[in-house]
């Protein structure tokens, strides 16, 4: 059997368990058995040995039971980087990508050089900026310490750790704007969206191994922005932006929401799929 066929098999096997995965998945996985990469899967000579049959096996059990490829492999590529990830952050979705590129550009027309992101998780958004961006400095602030331990691991490989605080705050925090305690010239979010009614029909492979926090926003999906708004009209400086990820049928409501705080509306950024993703307002 060569890699082909043995991916085929396991293909077939998700299938009758109602995974919906795909070729790639399984070679993500079976490269990271064999510790090469998915392109280089192919090149590998046949055969595997049994402990390499046992771990491809076990891992693709675990695929079986809805666990994400990148949870399983610790690993997941957003951007032009690679990240940890675990349980204890918010997978990178792609859709969020054009709210990076969109920000690089904004920092570099502007010669901004200080950034904070709510809600740091994996620190891919903020660590991706800063490894893109030569003269800038971030906050990253988050609740989970375990979420703010992978950030810093992620920061350490992409060789910007010296140049980012990652704090342990909330928006909720009724003196987060004292203990962040500066001004910024460019704030990023992505924040939890998700009405609560709507996390149980959320995929399994989201709602059983994101962390909730990371996805509840609250009974309309719209509580964080209404504290994070205010929160970033005290802590921009004149003329800074801010970039907010939205969910589905949001962007008009939290455009209003942003302009209730004296931020004016600039932009809308449409993903891959054409739903409005980010909404960026100036002070």
């Amino acid at each position: 059997m060569d890699i082909k066929q043995l991916i085929d098999e396991k293909l077939a096997f998700l299938r009758e368990k109602g995974v919906s995965s795909s070729r790639l998945e399984l070679r993500i996985l079976l490269a990271y058995v064999i510790n090469k990469t998915p392109d280089e899967l192919y090149l590998y000579k046949l055969p595997l040995s049994d402990a390499q049959i046992k771990k491809f096996d076990r891992l693709v059990a675990l695929r079986a039971e809805h666990y994400p490829v990148d949870k399983i492999v610790g690993r997941k590529g957003f951007y032009k980087y690679e990240f940890e990830v675990s349980k204890d952050v918010l997978s990178p979705r792609a859709d969020t990508e054009i709210m990076v590129e969109k920000a690089v550009n904004i920092i570099r027309e502007n010669n901004f050089t200080s950034i904070l992101e709510f809600g740091v998780g994996s620190g891919c958004i903020i660590l991706s900026l800063l490894a893109d961006t030569k003269n800038t400095t971030g906050v990253g602030i988050d609740i989970s310490s375990k979420a703010l331990k992978i950030a810093e691991n992620n920061a350490i490989s992409l060789g910007v750790r010296e140049r980012i605080n990652l704090l342990k705050a909330s928006w909720f925090d009724d003196n987060i704007s004292e203990k962040i305690g500066q001004d910024f010239d460019i704030i990023l979010s992505n924040p939890p969206y998700i009405p609560s009614d709507e996390i149980n029909t959320l995929e399994l492979e989201v709602k059983n191994f994101d962390p909730l926090m990371a996805l509840d926003g609250g009974k309309d999906g719209l509580r964080d922005y209404r504290l994070i708004c205010p929160i970033a009209n005290k802590l921009l400086k004149k003329g800074g932006i801010i970039l907010l990820e939205v969910g589905e049928g949001q962007a008009e409501k939290v455009k209003e929401i942003g302009e209730a705080n004296v931020l004016s509306y600039q932009e809308t950024l449409r993903d891959l799929n054409g739903i409005e993703r980010c909404i960026i307002l100036k002070k």
